[in-house]
């Protein structure tokens, strides 16, 4: 129990604070409501258990900071960000659309993949809490992956919920187009400081 405590203590701030993944949350959510959303927080967090778990396994272990790998994912990810800023920017503001244009889970799952920040947090979190010795790998593994897993869920859906609650205030035809063009230009930033963070 102690070391879950501990485990939650250092995640806190890593999980709640505004990051790549909290700011995409929030804006999907301020952009197409909470509802629509949970497809995507579905992928990106079993995405996350996937991969935390081979992170603890030592199988994507080629995924370091100093890595081709690395930056091809970082590249990746932003490009992928920035282009489902566009999409938001451009896209229309009438429910059907809204719905239609949505992300889905596989949009979750790739935001994970190609999010490298992703695999440091993962790697710094294994480095602090790893397992202690053979006996106890498979265990500890799973553990952290886990409540590692279920905090950054917990995490996103609050953000999203705070999106959903300012679109809600901005869901008329004007002010809706406004709100897109704010949080595609979130979005897009999130995109840069995946690039160059």
């Amino acid at each position: 129990m102690l070391f879950v405590l501990a485990l939650m203590a250092f995640l806190f701030p890593l999980a709640y604070s505004p990051g790549p993944g909290n700011l995409f949350f929030a804006a999907l959510g301020a952009r197409f409501g909470f509802a629509a959303t949970l497809a995507a927080n579905a992928g990106y967090h079993a995405a996350t258990l996937v991969v935390t778990g081979l992170v603890g396994v030592g199988l994507v272990s080629a995924i370091h900071p100093d890595t081709a790998l690395f930056y091809g994912l970082k590249r990746a990810g932003s490009i992928y960000v920035m282009w489902l800023a566009w999409k938001m920017a451009t896209s229309g503001n009438s429910s059907a659309e809204m719905s239609d244009r949505s992300a889905g889970f596989l949009d979750g799952v790739l935001l994970l993949i190609l999010n490298p920040k992703a695999y440091v947090i993962i790697l710094v979190m294994y480095l602090q809490f790893g397992a202690s010795g053979p006996a106890d790998m498979v265990e500890r593994i799973g553990l952290i992956s886990l409540v590692f897993t279920l905090n950054n869920l917990l995490a996103f859906l609050l953000w999203t919920i705070a999106g959903d609650g300012l679109g809600r205030l901005f869901r008329s035809e004007t002010s809706a187009k406004h709100l897109n063009l704010a949080f595609a230009t979130v979005l897009a930033g999130v995109g840069l400081w995946m690039m160059f963070g």
